[in-house]
């Protein structure tokens, strides 16, 4: 039966999901083994905590199952479950409000495996630094890899607006790093 499911669109599955509770497990389990990935990624980005990001995950894919007994057209299986976890994350990260120390990030080694470990931790604490609008843009530009079409559909703005958030992003992450990366070239 799990071949029947593998050959069929994400569409045809969203479908059946709704109509026949019988498949609903099956049809499920195969556009979570599809999308899981992408989206599991896209919350830790976004959330920053792994513990946070498993809730959001959890409850994107909860939300998208029940989501599917609703009569609905599904056209974009993936923009659909990254509009559900970007509103899963929004509101969660509405409901924290916390602030990182970047300077306990700014650890001297010796390690070169270290100092790579101890940078990525760096970016990803300016990366809670930087407003959640930019943030989103450029994390589904830069790690997701998403056209700015893409992103526009997801985050249900123009163009035009995605293009200013990745930039801003950017230009902010830039001015965060910069005493950093100063640093880090003296030595």
């Amino acid at each position: 039966m799990k071949r029947i499911y593998s050959d069929m669109s994400d569409d045809e599955l969203f479908g059946l999901m709704g109509q026949d509770s019988h498949k609903a497990e099956g049809c499920f389990a195969e556009l979570y083994a599809r999308h899981s990935p992408r989206v599991n990624a896209y919350c830790k980005r976004i959330m920053g905590d792994k513990m946070a990001a498993q809730d959001a995950f959890q409850e994107t894919f909860t939300k998208f199952f029940k989501s599917a007994s609703q009569e609905r057209n599904m056209t974009n299986t993936p923009a659909f479950l990254l509009r559900i976890a970007r509103n899963v994350c929004l509101n969660m990260k509405r409901g924290e409000k916390k602030t990182v120390e970047i300077e306990d990030f700014h650890l001297p080694s010796e390690s070169p495996a270290y100092e790579k470990s101890e940078l990525l931790k760096l970016i990803m604490s300016a990366l809670e630094l930087v407003p959640f609008d930019y943030r989103e843009a450029f994390v589904l530009r830069e790690y997701d890899g998403l056209s700015y079409q893409e992103i526009a559909d997801v985050t249900e703005t123009s163009m035009a607006t995605v293009k200013i958030r990745i930039f801003r992003a950017k230009d902010k992450l830039r001015q965060i790093l910069a005493p950093y990366l100063h640093d880090l070239n003296k030595v």
